[in-house]
């Protein structure tokens, strides 16, 4: 699979809002990566990209954000606090996989490997330096883990 050198917050904005154009409904993105790597960048992005113009934060301690008045709806998941996937099961989360309805974007989705559906794209960015990042797309199926 490619990788893409990212190189400022604004080019991780800008390469997760090039993801927008060509979804419809449905998609899930996993992102893995260390605390800190920017996939809550990227979910910024991906939701400039499809049209939503407020404040995107991450929902670290609200566990999902919903993201609405673009083309498509967004969720944004982050799992960090989720120690089993029971806890996910338990709050809902699988209504969001998929949601045909809109775009489902999960940081730490490795908490609920075994929840996401086959079609999930997982992706991963790697800290490469204080401004420097490398994203790679590892797969489309959640056969895929990473840290």
């Amino acid at each position: 699979m490619g990788l893409t050198i990212l190189n400022s917050v604004e080019a991780a904005q800008a390469f997760a809002e090039s993801w927008a154009a060509s979804l419809v409904g449905g998609e899930i993105f996993a992102l893995h990566g260390v605390l800190g790597a920017g996939k809550t960048q990227l979910a910024k992005g991906l939701a400039r990209g499809l049209g939503f113009r407020g404040d995107v934060t991450s929902p670290t301690f609200t566990i999902v954000h919903e993201y609405r008045g673009g083309r498509l709806p967004m969720y944004h998941i982050d799992l960090y606090r989720i120690k089993q996937e029971s806890e996910a099961i338990d709050i809902g989360l699988e209504e969001y996989l998929p949601s045909r309805e809109g775009v489902t974007f999960i940081e730490w989705p490795e908490r609920i490997a075994s929840l996401l559906p086959p079609e999930t794209q997982h992706w991963e960015l790697e800290v490469v330096s204080l401004t420097e990042r490398v994203v790679r797309q590892l797969s489309e199926t959640s056969e895929s883990t990473s840290a």
